[in-house]
């Protein structure tokens, strides 16, 4: 039987709301589980697939929360998630192995309002874009109130903060956006979304393979929506500030199939794709075909009347499939998927 049924306890109206995880629960059901239908350890597996769970998390993934990806249905994570869950259920015995990142920020890194100040003291709104233009003119500055808390003299912070605003239009970067104070570390918004964090804990359980959780984002000086790499690795005098991850480089050349979902489609989700397919091209173009973007869990950033990022996401995802990574969907049974060998 390729597609298992859903567990007795999942429940789909659940899955935009914040409730603890019965562990002990769950972890006698999904032993139970496997004996019921025949499940086997997930080191038996012949074709390997690794699940990565791109910044599942409340902030994002929870209606009510600070950066809630609602795309333009104004639902889209909550639904989503939905599918995803399900389909972590249904695809249990054929999932060898699931990574979830968690995006984990402080209140003091660049792109969050308290980095920034106008020449009155403000600092900019949520949402505001901040271009090299709008530094040269001195629009925005860096925070000098903020320096000693971050081991860096004033005149560093504004060095580092025209260089990084060149850095992105140099490479074509979306300019730098302030955003909500979000997934702030320890929160309640930094945490996995419950319904997720019970499929991936039931799979860990039911299949004996340990989940591995990858926490990113928390250097003060650059973005990090990739869970590879960072927007902008050096800092004005060339100095390494933040390092590439080739975790999941090796994770293509060890499994069999790749499977990528998570928020938002726009950002932490296409910018990991993009470096993931920059080190696969430099290492071995033909594992691209290892890659599936699950595109019915995914969905863009957008704010109604402020931005859209929809087309640039649908763009990303166009590239990716132009250079042979395979775009699917929930709704197509998994042994149809091409490449796929779970017969």
């Amino acid at each position: 039987m390729t597609m298992l049924p859903l567990p007795p306890f999942f429940d789909p109206a659940s899955v935009g709301q914040i409730w603890p995880v019965p562990y002990q629960e769950r972890a006698s059901l999904a032993r139970q589980w496997a004996q019921q239908h025949n499940i086997a350890p997930a080191a038996q597996d012949r074709f390997k697939i690794a699940l990565i769970g791109i910044d599942i998390q409340n902030s994002f993934c929870i209606p009510g929360f600070e950066l809630f990806v609602g795309g333009r249905t104004g639902d889209s994570a909550v639904k989503d998630n939905q599918r995803l869950c399900t389909f972590i259920y249904h695809y249990l015995a054929h999932i060898t192995h699931i990574v979830a990142t968690l995006d984990t920020h402080t209140a003091m890194q660049i792109f969050h309002p308290i980095f920034l100040v106008d020449d009155r003291g403000e600092h900019p709104s949520p949402l505001t874009l901040i271009s090299h233009e709008d530094l040269l003119h001195e629009r925005w500055k860096f925070n000098p109130d903020i320096a000693s808390s971050l081991h860096i003299d004033p005149d560093y912070g504004q060095r580092h903060l025209l260089h990084y605003a060149k850095r992105l239009k140099d490479r074509e970067k979306y300019d730098l956006t302030i955003w909500p104070y979000h997934v702030m570390t320890g929160s309640l918004g930094n945490a996995l979304v419950p319904a997720f964090e019970e499929a991936v804990f039931f799979h860990t359980i039911a299949r004996s393979s340990q989940a591995e959780f990858d926490l990113k984002g928390d250097h003060p000086l650059t973005e990090n929506y990739s869970a590879i790499g960072p927007e902008v690795r050096h800092g004005p005098d060339g100095e390494l500030i933040a390092d590439r991850n080739m975790r999941y480089l090796s994770l293509v050349q060890q499994f069999d199939a790749i499977i990528i979902v998570g928020q938002a489609k726009s950002h932490c989700l296409a910018w990991t794709v993009a470096d993931l397919l920059e080190d696969i091209q430099a290492t071995d173009p033909g594992m691209v075909s290892k890659i599936y973007l699950l595109e019915d869990c995914t969905s863009p950033v957008v704010a109604p009347g402020i931005i859209d990022y929809t087309d640039a996401a649908n763009q990303s995802f166009s590239h990716f499939a132009e250079v042979g990574m395979h775009l699917v969907r929930t709704d197509q049974p998994l042994e149809h998927w091409p490449g796929i060998n779970i017969s």
